[in-house]
């Protein structure tokens, strides 16, 4: 092998290596922040509970019930609240998103409400409505953002703008597996037939808990439990990326590892290849003279 080349393979080498580091640096820290992220996306959960259950406690104890937020309007036009990465590098976490929003808005009227730079840059550059940029880093979103949030959800929905609402974000299976999902938010339909079946199930309560008027006090909690909905959404997200990051950064540490195993010994054998030629060169002239 020519010096040349060998010099070459040797710089490769330097550059595989740094690149290693920085592969595992980001694995060790993924994993740092997903414990944590974890461990927020467990902790919304109750929050959740108390508020789903207050409204079927409000709607199964009155008969005459009626909410804006149960009712569907003629609108088709659809709104979606899309929830992605900050940054790269979490193998395919951003694209398995995307791929799910496309194929949920396949021949649909739909505008977006992006939540993470991610989104909000894949729908500038294709154009699409957005609603508002103000949540474009989704690391930084907390609960009073999400209530901001469910206030431009809720009057919208009420002004007729969309008839349907929904939240697009990945769900945390495990740490090997995340998983696009969609849920619905606005209209609380789905909601509301669940509602119905527990009141065939149990006989009807005339129950006088709330002030000024349980209609009143359900439309209050909506927004409160879409806002809670949003952020067990965020935090699923979120805790998705860091795991897709690990892996696909413990991944590219593997590989790296095995490219430079391959280069150190296609380096070390073409390195003794040149060594025995020059012996060979040596004791050949030697017998020469």
């Amino acid at each position: 092998m020519a010096a040349s080349n060998m010099k070459a393979v040797k710089l490769r080498m330097r550059s595989i290596e740094s690149t290693m580091q920085i592969t595992r640096a980001m694995q060790l820290v993924a994993a740092s922040k997903l414990r944590k992220a974890k461990e927020r996306a467990d902790a919304t959960r109750p929050t959740f509970k108390v508020l789903h259950d207050t409204l079927v406690d409000i709607a199964v104890g009155n008969t005459d019930f009626e909410s804006p937020y149960t009712d569907a309007n003629a609108n088709e036009k659809w709104l979606y609240v899309v929830i992605a990465g900050d940054r790269g590098m979490a193998g395919g976490y951003n694209a398995n998103i995307f791929r799910k929003m496309a194929e949920l808005t396949e021949g649909k009227k739909f505008d977006v409400l992006p939540l993470g730079k991610k989104a909000v840059e894949y729908y500038r550059h294709r154009e699409a409505n957005i609603v508002t940029e103000a949540f474009a880093e989704v690391a930084n979103i907390n609960m009073g953002d999400c209530l901001s949030i469910a206030d431009i959800i809720c009057d919208a929905y009420k002004k007729g703008e969309y008839g349907h609402i929904a939240v697009c974000y990945t769900g945390f299976i495990s740490m090997l597996t995340q998983r696009p999902s969609s849920s619905a938010l606005l209209p609380l339909s789905d909601f509301w037939n669940k509602v119905e079946q527990v009141v065939e199930a149990e006989p009807v309560r005339n129950l006088i808990l709330y002030e000024p008027t349980s209609e009143e006090v359900f439309d209050a909690i909506v927004p409160q439990y879409l806002a809670a909905l949003v952020y067990t959404a965020k935090n699923e997200s979120v805790a998705s990326e860091l795991a897709a990051r690990r892996t696909a950064m413990d991944a590219a540490t593997k590989n790296a590892g095995e490219m430079l195993d391959n280069l150190s010994l296609y380096y070390n054998r073409a390195r003794q290849a040149s060594i025995t030629q020059e012996i060979t060169e040596i004791v050949a002239g030697a017998e020469g003279t």
